[in-house]
């Protein structure tokens, strides 16, 4: 029976620590909810230079902080499922053979697309990819979106600018990834003492 209430808590705790934050549009809120997430996110910010706010906001439009978000499976004749739109998956909704770049290009043979450390640095590494490419600002979340999601190659022939609707939606990352940044500035400090955590 004690094995059993054992497992149990396991079970509940792993269950706990993979939901979305209760209020995914405050970062301090996210932060000292999941602990752990502010030192994954500034590990990040420090090997990459793409900042908290920018990474907050790229996850909140890929995934809403699920871990295994994945695409809208696809149906024939609106009845037989063939399969999802695409391989994109976790936190950063990142497709196979991008993963796969990834890996290669860090080492990080252990990472998981589900794991939002993994997925912090994967945003941080791409948006510095995305600078050494295309010289868009880490900054400038925007920008740094239309190329994540288009791909560099998409971004450098302007494929955004035949999708008003993208625009519409870098243009929202940007807002929250400034109402992000502003929320931070309240309680970095707090944040960096680590005192919630205890």
């Amino acid at each position: 029976m004690q094995k059993f209430y054992s497992l149990f808590f396991i079970v509940l705790v792993s269950a706990c620590s993979n939901t979305p934050p209760k209020n995914i549009d405050n970062s301090c809120e996210i932060f000292r909810e999941k602990s752990d997430w502010y030192d994954d996110a500034r590990d990040s910010f420090e090997r990459w230079g793409v900042p908290i706010h920018v990474q907050l906001a790229i996850i909140h439009q890929e995934s809403h902080f699920k871990y295994d978000a994945e695409t809208e499976m696809e149906y024939f004749l609106w009845i037989i499922p063939v399969g999802r739109k695409s391989s994109a998956y976790g936190y950063a909704q990142v497709k196979d053979d991008t993963w796969d770049w990834y890996i290669r290009s860090t080492h990080n043979w252990g990472a998981d697309r589900d794991d939002f450390e993994d997925a912090v640095d994967f945003i941080g590494w791409y948006g510095n990819k995305t600078y050494e490419t295309l010289k868009i600002s880490r900054w400038d979340a925007k920008n740094q979106y239309l190329a994540y999601h288009e791909g560099h190659g998409g971004y450098r022939h302007k494929t955004y600018t035949k999708k008003p609707w993208l625009i519409k939606v870098a243009n929202k990352v940007d807002k929250n990834a400034r109402k992000y940044g502003a929320q931070l500035k309240k309680c970095e400090a707090e944040l960096n003492s680590g005192w919630w955590f205890w």
